[in-house]
């Protein structure tokens, strides 16, 4: 029996967290360790690790889950409620940088065939995503989370993602050359009814049923992950469409049930302790230095200001148009510049579908790590700014209180853990001192 991959997978998870928990020290997400991580023990740097089959998988099922979580936190109600203005704010935060994205990626890479069109506008599809996690940290450090821009971002940075999702969707169902365009959208329109009727499905047994339970059940949490796997099979064989996809509209139908978030709690674990620390070093695995001509370089850097400028423009005209002042709109703008995970995600799938130029994958992942880098700076630059000048008033938001209980939660959570190993530590000694 081969047993290496159990040594690289326990080398992946201890780098991840100590290049995380350094990230996390110098006021950094710690996305960005777990990156580092891989492009330190890949062939990008000490050539430690190659990506395997094994890796490969097992950071399929991450980004799966990866995004289930996402749907799960998707509060579909205020999705509703967040308004008119956050969805302009979104649309015009997708629109932009994806026209940003297709002329930069033209400009490199010159074709006029479908797939070269098509790898074009998957680099504007990548720019559209928006890693809210990162600005929303920041704003609550600066107490700036419930003021009128702060609730603005967390909206549309809701939408922004059910967008996103639309659009990663259109763009892979067209990967297949040899589907004719009725038949893609045929099979577009066919998931998305299959989705709503999986939705009235549960919506009409499945909440009943998980109701009339009043404690919280391990099997909740076995068949949600049953349910999310199932569905990125079926969006991905049955409908041409991205398997996390299929992943996300799971988690948004089992979103707002009792036990959410019992659910929650334990994908989360699993996440932090394997998946996710796989999916993020095998973005940093897949990533090759040689390949990074002069040319790619200048791709580089145009790509990061473009995906910097796209988002402040988009979402600052779309916070203009609904009336929001200079200052607010500047703010907006700068919120969701962060890509974050959700890029990682997009052009993972990208690249394994083929939509993905191999050269641009580099880039791409700078990108990343530089807005992510970049946003928590801006933000507190602006709000210095604004500190000085003018005073943002404070506002009840639904919104910003659910993420703020969510927060509450988790901290009680922690506590309770810490607690709990201190009294066995206590225990311990305690029958240590009587034998």
């Amino acid at each position: 029996m081969e047993v290496g991959f159990l040594f690289d997978i326990a080398l992946i998870l201890l780098s991840t967290k100590l290049l995380g928990m350094l990230t996390r020290k110098i006021q950094m997400p710690q996305v960005v360790g777990a990156l580092l991580a891989g492009l330190l023990l890949g062939p990008a740097c000490f050539n430690i690790l190659q990506e395997s089959s094994m890796i490969s998988n097992i950071a399929e099922i991450g980004v799966i889950v990866l995004m289930f979580s996402a749907g799960l936190e998707t509060d579909v109600k205020e999705l509703k409620k967040s308004g008119l203005a956050s969805f302009i704010i979104a649309l015009m935060g997708v629109l932009v940088p994806l026209a940003g994205g297709y002329l930069v990626a033209m400009f490199f890479n010159k074709g006029a065939d479908t797939t070269t069109v098509l790898q074009n506008i998957f680099v504007g599809v990548i720019l559209t995503a928006t890693s809210v996690s990162i600005s929303v940290e920041t704003l609550k450090e600066l107490g700036k989370l419930s003021t009128k821009s702060g609730n603005a971002i967390l909206g549309a940075a809701l939408i922004d993602d059910v967008l996103g999702i639309i659009a990663l969707t259109v763009i892979t169902s067209f990967a297949d050359p040899s589907v004719s365009l009725l038949v893609i959208l045929l099979k577009i329109l066919g998931f998305f009814v299959f989705c709503g009727a999986v939705a009235f499905l549960f919506y009409k047994f499945g909440r009943p049923w998980l109701d009339k339970y009043k404690k919280d059940l391990r099997r909740f949490s076995l068949l949600a992950f049953v349910f999310c796997l199932l569905m990125a099979f079926i969006s991905e064989y049955f409908f041409g469409v991205s398997d996390i996809t299929g992943a996300f509209v799971a988690g948004l139908i089992l979103s707002n049930n009792k036990k959410t978030a019992y659910m929650q709690g334990k994908f989360d674990t699993i996440s932090f302790m394997f998946l996710s620390p796989v999916f993020f070093a095998s973005v940093g695995l897949k990533v090759s230095v040689d390949s990074m001509s002069m040319q790619i370089l200048w791709f580089t850097v145009l790509l990061t200001l473009v995906a910097i400028v796209t988002k402040i423009v988009g979402c600052g005209m779309g916070a203009k148009f609904c009336r929001y002042t200079n200052l607010q709109a500047a703010k907006i703008g700068i919120g969701m510049v962060s890509r974050g995970e959700v890029a990682l995600i997009v052009a993972t799938k990208g690249a394994a579908i083929g939509l993905m130029v191999d050269t641009f994958f580099a880039p791409v992942i700078i990108m990343v790590v530089a807005t992510t880098i970049l946003t928590p700076i801006m933000l507190k630059l602006i709000y210095k700014y604004q500190a000085a000048h003018q005073a943002e008033p404070v506002i009840e938001s639904a919104l910003v209180e659910r993420h703020q209980e969510k927060n509450q939660i988790e901290l009680l959570t922690q506590q309770v853990v810490n607690m709990h190993e201190d009294m066995k530590e206590e225990n311990a000694k305690k029958s240590g001192m009587k034998q």
